[in-house]
């Protein structure tokens, strides 16, 4: 049995406490001064010894996602004790999607700036990362990505289903579709309320595979979890577990000085991008992805993830493009299953967390059983990647579709543009009885982008105008400079491309004007010449939003567009890969 100082011996003599040092003009009083503060605590010399692991703690009464988080605590700091490591947890800023304004985009830089702070502010030798709702796993992998030290992230888990009516049911594509039975007349109030009360069945994420549940993937992907992080819902015992081996792992890449960008590769991208396609993920993910690339030197290129996709066809059952939820995924064996089926096409020589390859991993993980969520090769549930990228005058700098979610009949459509031209537009006229529209129209959604709402709200998923949902129509082309929820579904253009709010083509559409969809085609066209084009640019210039102080002029001043992750110019990476990040 090793003692206390045989497991400490690897660190660096700057590491523990004696890790960034307030400056006091005397080093050593600095670190006299710091340790009497904290033997305040209880704390003894042996215990200050130990190689000092953060743990971020995201909970918060804003964010039931996130509503496991003292168990997961408590799990982490067991593990890092029984690894002769010392815990120590400290709060950052928690972002719940349905409960910030205006959006949680727009705050995810900032959680990931305090992220990135608080990891360089405080001593630790690496740093578990507690996130799980949409955001909080990006912002902080963006933030540690910036902060250059071992980091594992450890995510919250799903949630479980519910029953109406002996229907299974969670959040959030049930919600949507449920919402859409009420506005079409399908449901009445009483029903209405009565499924809201089964929707959200425990704490956790959404149960489906929304933007929670794509990071997860995308995290495991990356090698940034222990093998199994992705899948096991909040409230079981394989979560607790998964926490446990955590703690553990992160002293160890505290000892090997297993630093990120040995685990946020090129390689390791290309891996999140094929596991993206193949869960039929979230198209925010590629969002995220863009972001935490950009914090490492990277860049993730669209037009490459779009040729992956026609030959990484959707595996995953799961909604909103399959039947399944989170818990029968992870019940299929969850992410070593579907990495499994993938493997011909993954680069198995990333490096991961546990300090051992994905293929190594892959390998030495359980044997595959027979289950009915993870698709083979030959029998997938949509023929091609989930994510198609567009191209046209409409979007020069590219649109995405997710194509695995979309109504086939309409992804080969030219229509009559119907037009808002931005939020408080939509919501004054969509649900208007004197709205000139029809089915085979295409709406169009202005200023919803990263400057435009600002945040890049998840407006996106246009409903259907009550007089058409009404008469039963259930899809209809929507186009948008901004998200939407990956628990969505329909036939949905997003990210256009320059944003309208910056000039881009998008905002000089009017009504009446034809649009076409070729997603064979991957096109996106405004039918109106460049001529007439440059007229309406003209006559009608464009103002960029500005704001005099605080958060959002620094949002606005600084965001960039979709294709570049939505992330703060400044943020991104000055140093290309193979380097630690500087500031």
């Amino acid at each position: 049995m090793s003692s206390s100082s045989d497991k400490t011996k690897k660190l660096a003599p700057e590491g523990g406490l004696r890790k960034g040092l307030t400056s006091y003009g005397d080093k050593g009083f600095s670190l006299f001064l710091r340790k009497a503060f904290i033997k305040g605590a209880g704390y003894t010399n042996s215990a200050l010894d130990r190689p000092v692991i953060g743990i971020i703690n995201t909970g918060s009464a804003y964010n039931p996602c996130h509503g496991n988080m003292p168990q997961l605590i408590e799990a982490v700091k067991r593990g890092v004790m029984l690894a002769g490591g010392l815990p120590m947890d400290f709060p950052t800023i928690s972002i719940h999607e349905s409960f910030a304004a205006p959006t949680s985009m727009y705050l995810r830089n900032l959680m990931s700036m305090d992220t990135e702070e608080m990891l360089r502010a405080q001593p630790m030798d690496a740093v578990v990362m507690i996130g799980g709702c949409d955001k909080t796993v990006p912002a902080q992998m963006m933030g540690a990505a910036s902060a250059g030290l071992p980091a594992i992230q450890l995510i919250t888990g799903s949630m479980l289903t519910g029953s109406h009516r002996s229907e299974r049911v969670g959040a959030c594509t049930d919600c949507r579709r449920y919402w859409g039975k009420f506005r079409a007349g399908e449901i009445d109030e009483a029903e209405k309320d009565e499924v809201n009360d089964q929707l959200v069945a425990s704490v956790g994420t959404c149960s489906v595979m929304g933007t929670a549940s794509t990071m997860a993937c995308i995290s495991e992907a990356l090698g940034m979890t222990v093998p199994g992080g992705a899948t096991p819902p909040a409230v079981t015992a394989d979560r607790i577990r998964i926490a446990e081996e955590t703690g553990t792992r992160a002293v160890q890449m505290a000892k090997d000085g297993l630093m990120i960008d040995k685990v946020l590769t090129a390689d390791a991208f290309e891996n999140a991008m094929r596991v993206l396609l193949a869960i039929g993920g979230s198209t925010n993910g590629i969002v995220h992805l863009a972001a935490i690339a950009g914090r490492m030197g990277l860049e993730i290129d669209l037009d490459a993830l779009d040729k992956m996709g026609d030959e990484t066809p959707v595996l995953v059952d799961l909604k909103p493009s399959g039947d399944h939820y989170m818990e029968n995924f992870h019940d299929a064996g969850g992410m070593t299953t579907l990495l499994r089926e993938l493997k011909p096409l993954l680069k198995l020589d990333a490096m991961t967390v546990t300090g051992r390859t994905l293929g190594e991993e892959i390998d030495a993980a359980p044997p595959s059983f027979k289950q009915d969520v993870v698709r083979k090769f030959d029998n997938p549930i949509y023929p091609r990647g989930s994510i198609a990228v567009l191209h046209g005058n409409l979007a020069p700098g590219g649109a995405i579709i997710k194509q695995s979610a979309a109504n086939e009949k309409l992804m080969e459509h030219e229509g009559r543009a119907v037009v808002f031209e931005n939020s408080e537009d939509l919501a004054n006229r969509i649900d208007s009885p004197d709205l000139d529209v029809m089915a085979d129209d295409i709406l169009v959604l202005k200023n919803i982008g990263p400057k435009g709402a600002p945040g890049m709200p998840e407006a996106g998923y246009i409903p259907i105008p009550m007089k058409l949902a009404r008469a039963g129509v259930k899809d209809i082309v929507r186009i948008s400079d901004g998200r939407m929820s990956g628990t969505a579904f329909g036939t949905i253009v997003l990210h256009v491309t320059p944003e309208a709010a910056v000039g881009g083509p998008l905002a000089f559409v009017n009504n009446g004007d034809r649009i076409r969809l070729s997603v064979k085609n991957r096109e996106i066209s405004l039918l109106v010449s460049d001529e007439e084009l440059a007229k309406r640019a003209k006559d009608n210039p464009v103002i960029e939003p500005t704001a005099e102080r605080g958060y959002l002029k620094l949002f606005l001043d600084t965001v960039t567009q979709a294709d570049k992750g939505v992330d703060f110019d400044f943020l991104r990476a000055v140093k290309m890969v193979g380097k630690t990040p500087k500031r």
